[in-house]
């Protein structure tokens, strides 16, 4: 341990300085692969769609989150430089740039390439000015019957100041002239959330709803000459601030927190670019928003909503229907009497969640030998039927203990009503460690055997119990009946729920008490074998790789010559390549029809491969601020499964995008004879289909 000790605290005076890239800018990035995949004319055109709301949803939740921490911590005074040695003040500035560019590419690619697409597939996204008498006569019953009675304009003048401006909301600002009197005043309409983004008319055709509602502006100001008008949208922090050792009720402050989150501080302004400049003075005054808080494009806003679009039921301009496959061997006996005989790895989407994950709480709320139920929840679908399956199994008199996690992220009010949920079913419902999130994806069944013994069967994920991300998200799932998981499991419920302080493990590593130092300590173990001349080599795949310290370890590793394959899904703030630090370093980066989620951590381990998975990415906040939990791998064919995954997608020979020293990404997908390189999720669907239909 001495070594492992000295590895984990030595100084980074032996490091270079600028060895972090800035963590902000690199998730942008992140954001422009999902653009560059919306700009790939070989995609399926409504996949294209759908990438082009996914980056605007994104960029949403950027500012909501990132720019909104940045610009609070200008605020309170603790404005600091970061890992990569800028000030928040120059981050800001740097991901104005970088935002405002992409936010401009983004408008180019729908307007000059996807809206055409769609015009030629017969799919048609109109302006007011573009529709015929025919639609605007279907348009004019549509306002006067579904829009004109839920509409308020909102007059500003010295008796009705400037109203508060909700963030996401979708706005018109319009000036009027009184004919009478000469006098011009403003006025601001909110654009209903309840109606959808584009109005349909006939076949599939669409207007966008602020047209409908800007096309009836002299119904609205009866009396007023309609000078001109603009669509704008405001972008708010949305971090919630809860201190869980001063409140009594954690829930009850959570919901007073959602209702301010409408009211958090300014980050963003959008407006159309052919806003007039006196509009946009008054936007810019009244709402406090600075030069760089501004970005103009050509609209229409708000291009999240295009999900609306890539909806439509075109089977030939979407990916062919995804069929997920039966895991091997659970045909022919039930899932707990699979798992008691082997530990059953599986990988969603292209194996089934439905008919494993799934099935695993069902089974065990409907049966009558289990017991008792432990189980986490933090995402789920709107209509989970693994929550209604712990109802269930409530109603049925089995102990059943939910640990939901109500501070997920956005997801704050659909977990609270889940626990309410819950509770009156009569499930014990708990919220977690004070001070930490609880991230981890853990199930617990306790069953009793035929021989009257009890046995505990576990589910050990990377993903939400959540099934309909569960159809998009690339997850692994590990089920087990051996002792020491179920001991395992046990131990780490004990202390969500209880007082114990159980840190160390059997088959699990768990944040936030060992999981840093876990890792740290099998970093250094494979620089100690590769001194040794035994074989080294470490592969990790996970979200976002952006903790200091764990990049100062895997430098360090590298300085000595051992391989590190790192396959991340977004932010990445290591530079790969450095002479003398990072030089035998790969970073690359998978997206595609799935969202790659699902994090993996494999160490060459003198040539006996140690492969762990679970929940944790490496960050500060997962290593150090959550309950996260990975397994252990045993199976020697679930090992050889995923090092071979973590392979092929490092391969020169799979399509995937590289990063450079420079924090550019550069997006490889053909080979030097111009062949296509390998779709890493087209294959691994076309193997799990065969490994099922053979096994």
């Amino acid at each position: 341990m001495a070594t492992e000790a000295v590895f984990m605290g030595e100084e980074a005076e032996d490091l270079p300085e600028g060895r972090f890239m800035d963590r902000e800018v690199d998730w942008l990035r992140f954001n422009q692969r999902v653009l560059e995949l919306a700009e790939d004319a070989g995609m399926p055109l409504l996949e294209r769609v759908r990438f082009l709301a996914i980056f605007a949803g994104n960029l949403d939740e950027f500012f909501m989150v990132r720019v909104a921490g940045l610009k609070r911590r200008l605020a309170t005074g603790v404005a600091v430089a970061g890992p990569s040695g800028h000030h928040p003040r120059e981050l800001l500035t740097r991901v104005a740039e970088v935002s405002h560019d992409l936010m401009r590419r983004h408008a180019r690619c729908y307007h000059d390439s996807v809206a055409p697409a769609l015009a030629e597939a017969g799919i048609r996204i109109l302006r007011w000015d573009d529709l015929d008498e025919h639609d605007r006569r279907r348009m004019h019953r549509f306002f006067r019957g579904s829009v004109y009675p839920v509409l308020t304009p909102f007059a500003v003048d010295p008796a009705h100041p400037f109203p508060y401006i909700s963030g996401r909301s979708l706005n018109l600002a319009v000036t009027v002239r009184d004919p009478r009197t000469g006098r011009t005043a403003f006025a601001r309409i909110k654009v209903p959330s309840a109606l959808p983004r584009f109005i349909r008319l006939e076949g599939e055709a669409f207007v966008p709803v602020e047209d409908v509602i800007a096309g009836h502006l002299p119904q609205l100001f009866a009396g007023m000459e309609v000078l001109e008008h603009h669509a704008f949208r405001v972008t708010r922090n949305a971090d919630l601030e809860v201190d869980e050792d001063e409140t009594d009720d954690l829930v009850q402050s959570l919901e007073k927190e959602l209702l301010r989150r409408r009211f958090g501080p300014m980050v963003r302004l959008e407006v159309e670019e052919d806003i007039s400049p006196e509009v946009l003075r008054i936007l810019e005054r009244e709402l406090g928003a600075e030069d760089e808080e501004v970005i103009a494009v050509p609209g229409p806003l708000n291009l999240a909503g295009l999900h609306q679009i890539a909806d439509l039921d075109r089977p030939e301009l979407s990916f062919s229907p995804m069929v997920p496959a039966e895991p091997p061997g659970l045909e022919a006996e039930d899932l707990f009497t699979a798992v008691r005989r082997r530990e059953l790895l599986v990988h969603h989407p292209y194996e089934s969640f439905t008919t494993t994950t799934e099935r695993f709480v069902a089974l065990a709320a409907t049966d009558p030998s289990v017991v008792a139920i432990k189980q986490t929840l933090y995402r789920t679908s709107g209509d989970s039927p693994i929550v209604e399956s712990l109802i269930e199994a409530a109603r049925s008199g089995k102990e059943v203990v939910v640990l939901v996690e109500i501070k997920a992220r956005f997801d704050e009010q659909n977990n609270i009503a889940w626990a309410r949920k819950l509770e009156e079913a009569g499930c014990h419902v708990v919220y977690g460690v004070v001070g930490l999130k609880t991230h981890c994806k853990l199930s617990l069944v306790v069953r009793r055997e035929d021989d009257g013994s009890l046995r505990r069967y576990c589910h050990v994920g990377t993903g939400n119990y959540n099934p309909r991300t569960a159809r998009v998200y690339e997850d692994f799932g590990l089920f087990s009946a051996e002792p020491e998981v179920g001991e395992d499991l046990s131990d780490l419920f004990n202390r969500l729920t209880g007082f114990s302080r159980t840190t160390s493990y059997r088959r699990l590593m768990a944040a936030p008490d060992g999981l840093r130092s876990g890792l740290t300590e099998r970093i250094a173990a494979e620089v100690r074998a590769h001194a040794e001349g035994r074989p080294a080599h470490i592969r990790i795949k996970v979200n976002s790789l952006v903790d200091e310290d764990i990049i100062d370890a895997l430098y360090r590793a590298s300085a000595a010559g051992v391989p590190v394959d790192l396959w991340v899904r977004g932010s990445c703030v290591l530079r790969p390549g450095l002479p003398g630090v990072s030089e035998t370093v790969r970073v690359r980066s998978i997206l595609g029809r799935f969202l790659e989620h699902s994090r993996v951590f494999a160490f060459e381990n003198g040539g006996d491969p140690e492969v762990w998975l679970g929940s944790a990415d490496l960050m500060p906040r997962n290593l150090d601020r959550r309950v996260e939990a990975l397994i252990r791998v045993a199976d020697p064919e679930h090992r050889a499964r995923l090092v071979e995954l973590m392979d092929t997608a490092m391969d020169e020979g799979t399509s995937s995008w590289h990063l450079g020293p420079d924090g550019e990404w550069t997006r490889h997908t053909r080979d030097a004879e111009g062949a296509p390189l390998r779709d890493l999720q087209a294959s691994l669907r076309r193997d799990r289909h065969v490994r099922a239909t053979d096994g």
